[in-house]
């Protein structure tokens, strides 16, 4: 039986459904999810492994204008993901009509030289009668290569999309070992739920104003102790973030422990601190420290001392008082 292998890549328009879809897909949170847009900001691998089949999914972060530097980082890592995929699958959400960003992803799809995918999301949340035209209306938009009606959510149709993926896969051997899900290193998904959890339990313009950073990251026999550093842009965002009485960042700490603590099948040690970061949104040289591809050259050059390395001249883990742990 041959064996076919290839990349997907997922676009769409922010809170589509791209990284559920993934999660639901793989089995596995390798994406956070809220319900707050542009919560991806770096393009991320989920791994499909199949007797027959190796699908690597790359959920993106969503397709938008903005004119800080984290929106323009955000959007180039959407260009980058589809260099060198073997299927495009453009998501649309079927519950709201077309908006801009929806325009995007068909432009961006109609240049993809490859199969495009369109990805009719949420069908759960409308009613059947008014799929039919919204199929019609997105044939006429241009010739995509399936039209799939789906629920990432609650898993309607998924199985058969991934039949048909697989069937387009080019014949090659696994890109990766078949027990993997995900190509992040520990360290990017501890920050990314530490991340999720900051989101949902903060309020007004936070949210968007959060970046957090793993400092130290100690493997015991029986235990996983992480250090990390929660960076917003102002003092009265840190006075959110961090709550009355230090509540919220010990109710984030809590809830992220219990996801990281699933995912890696130890107990944890999170010991989490706030600090201002003024604009780090504008600062490119922040930013490059939130692509996980950089943190994999700083940990390959920390192991190999010999190597020159980029060190962030931004982030100082030692400076902010505000810290707490959660055990």
């Amino acid at each position: 039986m041959s064996f076919h292998s290839g990349f997907i890549a997922i676009i769409g328009r922010p809170n589509a459904g791209k990284s559920t879809l993934v999660n639901a897909l793989t089995g596995h949170k390798v994406a956070i999810v809220t319900p707050r847009p542009q919560t991806t900001r770096n393009r991320i691998q989920g791994i499909v492994n199949r007797p027959d089949a190796q699908a690597v999914l790359i959920d993106t972060p969503g397709l938008h204008t903005g004119r800080t530097a984290l929106n323009r980082h955000m959007i180039e890592e959407v260009g980058q993901a589809l260099q060198s995929v073997d299927i495009l699958a453009l998501m649309m959400d079927v519950t709201s009509p077309l908006r801009p960003d929806d325009r995007m992803g068909l432009e961006r799809a109609r240049r993809f030289r490859g199969p495009v995918y369109l990805l009719l999301n949420k069908i759960d949340a409308v009613a059947k009668e008014k799929l039919l035209p919204l199929i019609d209306q997105f044939r006429n938009e241009q010739n995509f290569a399936e039209i799939f009606p789906i629920s990432a959510m609650k898993g309607d149709g998924l199985p058969q999309l991934l039949d048909a993926w697989i069937r387009d896969l080019p014949e090659n051997p696994p890109f990766f070992p078949i027990d993997q899900f995900t190509d992040q290193p520990e360290r990017f998904l501890a920050a990314e739920f530490i991340r999720e959890k900051a989101i949902r339990l903060t309020r007004e313009e936070v949210p968007h104003a959060i970046a957090v950073f793993v400092d130290h990251f100690e493997e015991h026999e029986k235990l996983l102790k992480i250090y990390a550093t929660l960076c917003v842009e102002r003092e009265s965002q840190k006075g959110i973030l961090v709550g009355k009485r230090g509540e919220t960042i010990k109710k984030i700490g809590t809830e992220a422990r219990r996801d990281i603590e699933k995912l890696f099948g130890t107990h944890i040690f999170l010991d989490l601190r706030v600090k201002v970061l003024e604009n780090w949104r504008e600062r490119p040289e922040v930013i490059r420290q939130l692509d996980w591809r950089l943190q994999l050259e700083q940990i390959s050059a920390a192991q190999n001392p010999d190597t020159d390395s980029d060190p962030d001249p931004e982030h100082d883990p030692d400076s902010g008082p505000e810290r707490t742990s959660d055990i």
